[in-house]
């Protein structure tokens, strides 16, 4: 049985902000961020309830940094897999 995982409140207003961004849905930013959709629209539902007192747990500054490193690898490996089928469709272009 997994440990459950803790989350910094920072972390989950940094998350929720993300999901408010036009052109992207809650599913694409937790699966980025590495979190369960519902746990994000969850989030979303709370912070929007109570928004001064909304995560008042007790995640750990390491999480918020785990998760920074998390999201800034899925965003790279986007760059890298874009870029990787640019070269593949210009390389059977030119031939």
């Amino acid at each position: 049985m997994s440990k459950r995982r803790k989350f910094s409140a920072e972390f989950k207003r940094e998350a929720i902000a993300l999901s408010r961004q036009p052109g992207v849905s809650c599913r694409q930013i937790a699966l980025e961020v590495v979190i369960n959709p519902n746990l994000l629209t969850r989030w979303k539902r709370e912070a929007e309830a109570a928004a001064d007192k909304a995560f008042s747990g007790s995640g750990s500054p390491r999480d918020e940094e785990v998760a920074h490193l998390k999201r800034e690898v899925a965003r790279l490996k986007k760059e890298r897999d874009f870029l990787r089928e640019a070269a593949t469709f210009f390389a059977k272009g030119s031939s």
